[in-house]
């Protein structure tokens, strides 16, 4: 997710984007008028030009917006460009590359499992994957010596981000240099010989296996490394690549046909260039970070990462809507239940307790993929207690709020987002989006 993280994510052989076959006359989710969802027109229209101020100042190639109330899309724009040198423009039919937005399909993709009796929440990973059978935690000042931990890391603790694995960029000196060899190999930092052959998503998970904790396992919230576990974990559980699990069991139900990991280069017309900020000559500006064209996921050179390591999904606002639908809705979406009310409920829940969320400062705890607001210890805001979301690394944003039955999605692509001065889009759009409720 981009810095400031309160702001508020069967086919065979080579995967392609899924084309537009499905009948959706009979959606249930589509657009309506905004004043018959309580909205008020005019403060609602007030989103355009707030963000085309962003893209104006060249903080965002593109901004697409979507705001739904009681289960309908009250508004839906597109502003900007897909590539700045082009200047062709952004669509509503936009593929952006995701990347942790990917976490709350991960959620489900795990509750969906879970009903089906295939896993718990509280299975240890080892389960799945026996090389954590005989993880060590490091000793409390004592770094070079270890300890068993007090319990397994569990398919909770993956989903939580409470593992007990440091994040590999943020490893001490001595670790890193300690295990170097280790991370090197198994592609978690880059290596000193640029032409290693970068070993595959399971053999990491292996190597990763093999160094001690940080922490044991549910004590410390540290971001994202579960993530990768978490592939594999759902890899063996259901038997599939997340490509064929996602569309089978997510992506067709909820008509998603937009949605994939890759996408085949004949549809690159439709994928966005990814930004990152950079300085030059004192100032900072957007850099092309990832053209369509040569980038993974037209190659189908990248992995399946459900957590959002090499971007994620790709999908369009009006796609990510209806998963983000589905989930306001009890887990329904058109006849398509993807898992029970009281399913949805526990993965929305609180499952890191008074755990502090460095990423999200206080107010906040972490479900199972999302993270919710509960307000306590920090000024009020406008959001309702109970709404959840995240966002992706590339500038992707999305919330919910069951209590006014109420969501919105914020894209652009923009890696590192907040690296760019006064770029708070996705705070303002959230603020126009509660302050036109009538």
């Amino acid at each position: 997710m981009s810095s400031g993280q309160n702001r508020f994510v069967i086919m065979l052989g080579f995967p392609v984007l899924v084309e537009r076959v499905t009948d959706m006359t009979d959606s249930t989710f589509v657009e309506a008028d905004p004043k018959s969802l309580g909205l008020d027109p005019k403060r609602l229209n007030q989103i355009k030009p707030a963000m085309q101020a962003y893209i104006d100042d060249q903080r965002v190639p593109n901004i697409v917006t979507l705001v739904a109330r009681k289960g309908q899309i009250a508004l839906l724009n597109a502003q900007g460009y897909m590539d700045l040198d082009s200047k062709k423009s952004v669509t509503t039919d936009s593929l952006f590359r995701m990347y942790s937005n990917t976490k709350p399909i991960a959620g489900v993709a795990t509750c969906i499992l879970y009903e089906r009796g295939i896993l718990t929440p509280d299975d240890p990973v080892s389960k799945f994957l026996p090389e954590f059978a005989d993880i060590t935690v490091q000793k409390p000042n004592e770094p070079l010596l270890t300890e068993k931990p007090k319990r397994p890391i569990t398919i909770r603790d993956l989903l939580t981000n409470t593992t007990g694995f440091y994040s590999p960029q943020n490893i001490p000196n001595f670790f890193r240099q300690q295990y170097r060899e280790t991370l090197e190999n198994s592609g978690w930092i880059t290596p000193k010989d640029s032409e290693k052959t970068k070993p595959s998503p399971r053999d990491r998970v292996r190597a990763l296996a093999q160094l001690p904790l940080a922490s044991h396992p549910g004590e410390r919230f540290v971001y994202h490394i579960g993530y990768p576990v978490l592939t594999e974990v759902l890899t063996a559980a259901s038997g599939q690549n997340m490509q064929d699990f996602f569309h089978e069991n997510i992506f067709e139900p909820l008509q998603m046909l937009s949605s994939s990991f890759y996408v085949n280069s004949e549809h690159a017309d439709r994928f966005t260039t990814c930004y990152v900020p950079q300085e030059y000559d004192g100032k900072i500006a957007l850099a092309v970070a990832d053209k369509p064209e040569t980038s993974e996921k037209t190659l189908g050179t990248g992995e399946y990462c459900v957590g959002g390591s090499t971007g994620g999904i790709l999908t369009t606002a009006q796609d990510y809507g209806r998963f983000g639908q589905m989930l306001l809705n009890g887990g329904h979406l058109d006849g398509n239940q993807i898992i029970s009310r009281k399913t949805v409920a526990m993965m929305i829940g609180n499952h890191t307790g008074d755990m502090l969320i460095p990423m999200t400062g206080p107010g906040f705890h972490w479900g199972l993929g999302v993270a919710m607001y509960h307000g306590r210890d920090r000024y009020p805001l406008i959001r309702s207690v109970g709404t959840y979301g995240w966002g992706g690394a590339a500038g992707t944003t999305y919330f919910a709020d069951p209590t006014e039955e109420l969501m919105g999605v914020c894209l652009t692509q923009v890696l590192n987002a907040g690296a760019m001065p006064n770029n708070s889009y996705q705070e303002e759009f959230q603020r126009l989006v509660y302050q036109s409720l009538a």
